[in-house]
């Protein structure tokens, strides 16, 4: 499985921007994806999680209002439209995969996935 995140850049606060997560090499149609931030000097915290299914789509609570998902399943994508950006948002946002569905009842936790792509950065700047 290989899951390639992009979309980061520098923006100023209030701005938006669509990260993309790009998953291949997937050997089921039932899948997870998660995506996660680590911004510098602190750890890593869960944003969103979304089944293959879109049975479930959770968003962290102190991101909702802010940040929506959305997915192309005929390209196997996720796509994490944050919106109203803060400097407190600034961070290297990862996408992380993994199998099967209903992971996304609880808390989005890294210790579900055993995938994951490289980061993209955000900062959000004046």
């Amino acid at each position: 499985v290989q899951l390639q995140a992009s979309g980061g850049g520098l923006v100023q606060p209030g701005s938006s921007l669509r990260l993309s997560c790009a998953a291949s090499g997937l050997a089921s149609r039932l899948y997870t994806i998660g995506w996660f931030r680590q911004a510098p000097g602190k750890e890593r915290e869960g944003v969103s999680c979304s089944s293959s299914t879109d049975e479930q789509t959770k968003i962290a609570d102190s991101m909702k209002g802010r940040f929506t998902i959305s997915r192309d399943n005929a390209k196997n994508t996720i796509y994490l439209q944050m919106s109203s950006l803060r400097p407190e948002d600034t961070a290297v946002y990862t996408c992380a995969a993994t199998y099967g569905v209903g992971w996304c009842r609880g808390p989005v936790s890294s210790s579900l996935f055993g995938y994951w792509g490289q980061g993209t950065l955000v900062t959000v700047s004046s």
